[in-house]
């Protein structure tokens, strides 16, 4: 990957990066409410206008923000109020998740629009291995920039497992088979610009929280179903990310019997049933074959009682792990989503049926809602935490 961020935009970077904590407030919300009127965002924010003013006016002279929009936007009765916007293709992102079998790579504008996207085969899961091919996947996203190759900012990667954000180590990932890796450091000697790893799910839930179906919610959380049963927490205005870079792993709560051994090598875990893995042990089992995930789907639509069971076992302990984290959290909603989601309509009369069962008194106000996610929506989540890591 070659060098080429211009002056310019290392100015950018570095202004956010400077920026106080109001600034990052201020910033934060003209990037999701663009555009928006500095009343609003002096009353999301809690700040008082003549803040946002002094916030939003470096932000203008570096070209990040314009204020140079037809007042259309209201603020007082009868007073029509000059809104702030963000100039979308002031920087440029790239987002790039990490799958067992193949990467996928996007690159967007401030506001996550998806430029170009990019998806490379992974031939080997050897940490070096990976890294080179991220970069590659880079070289290839950066060339499509074209002349906005210059503006790029920073690297955004998603890896699934336990990922400590600060250091970019990945201290533990079960589908990957990594223990302790240090791919941050790995990929900033392959890359010319900074680059922030963060674990998959914790990224989608920034770009939910950001662009999707959380923006203006005060909490909620994100379960992602498919080869692993994943979570991510939104509460009190930012993501959750716990003291040691672990948060919402609700896929190794200890919610079914200890004879089922998860591929964490713990007993009794969530994902022991309702990884995809599982589902496929179960139904190979009671079948005597191979059967993938696809199999199994259909023979469940067709009322194969194995492949039924298997499914309605999956959804019963997915939603006792929902009902767990609601209770915990107390979340407005809880967003469902993940590969496993296209086949949705096998899990949900168990899953909401048991989630129904253990969810206590008005923490059941909670709605659940299923949002079908593609991993181009991955990578642009992990490019929404490297936009987020700009302003600190």
């Amino acid at each position: 990957m070659h060098e080429s961020t211009d002056d310019e935009t290392r100015r950018r970077v570095a202004l956010l990066g400077s920026s106080s904590d109001a600034a990052t407030r201020v910033f934060t919300a003209v990037l999701t409410r663009s555009p928006i009127s500095r009343i609003e965002v002096a009353r999301l924010t809690g700040l008082s206008q003549a803040a946002v003013t002094k916030a939003v006016t470096p932000l203008v002279a570096a070209g990040i923000v314009s204020d140079a929009l037809d007042p259309q936007l209201t603020g007082l009765p009868g007073r029509p109020v000059s809104p702030v916007a963000i100039v979308p293709d002031a920087v440029v992102t790239l987002g790039v998740k990490v799958n067992v079998d193949e990467l996928i790579g996007v690159a967007t504008d401030l506001t996550t629009r998806v430029i170009a996207s990019e998806r490379l085969p992974l031939a080997s899961h050897d940490p070096a291995a990976v890294a080179d091919a991220v970069a590659d996947l880079c070289d290839h996203l950066q060339k499509r920039l074209g002349a906005l190759a210059s503006r790029l900012a920073r690297v955004g990667v998603a890896v699934s497992g336990d990922v400590d954000r600060t250091t970019g180590v990945v201290r533990d990932s079960t589908l990957m088979g990594w223990r302790a890796v240090p791919f941050g450091a790995m990929l900033r000697e392959r890359l010319s610009v900074d680059v922030v790893v963060q674990n998959d799910v914790s990224a989608l839930t920034v770009g939910e929280h950001w662009f999707g179906v959380g923006l203006g919610t005060r909490s909620f959380a994100i379960v992602t179903i498919g080869r692993g049963i994943g979570s991510g927490l939104h509460l009190n205005g930012d993501v959750v990310e716990g003291a040691y870079g672990v948060a919402g792993e609700i896929g190794h709560l200890p919610l079914t019997s200890p004879d089922r051994i998860c591929a964490c090598g713990r007993r009794g875990c969530v994902e022991a049933v309702a990884a995809t893995s599982a589902i496929e042990a179960a139904v190979s089992s009671a079948h005597g074959r191979a059967v993938t995930i696809p199999d199994a789907v259909a023979l469940a639509r067709a009322g194969d009682q194995a492949a039924e069971r298997a499914f309605a076992e999956a959804g019963s302990v997915i939603g006792a792990a929902i009902a767990s984290l609601v209770n915990l959290v107390g979340p407005e909603l809880v967003i469902i989503g993940g590969e496993g989601v296209a086949h949705f309509d096998l899990f949900e009369a168990s899953l909401r049926q048991t989630y129904d069962e253990h969810v206590f008194s008005s923490a059941g106000l909670c709605r659940i809602v299923v949002r079908p996610h593609t991993f181009e929506d991955w990578a642009r989540g992990a490019a929404a935490t490297a936009i987020r890591s700009l302003a600190g």
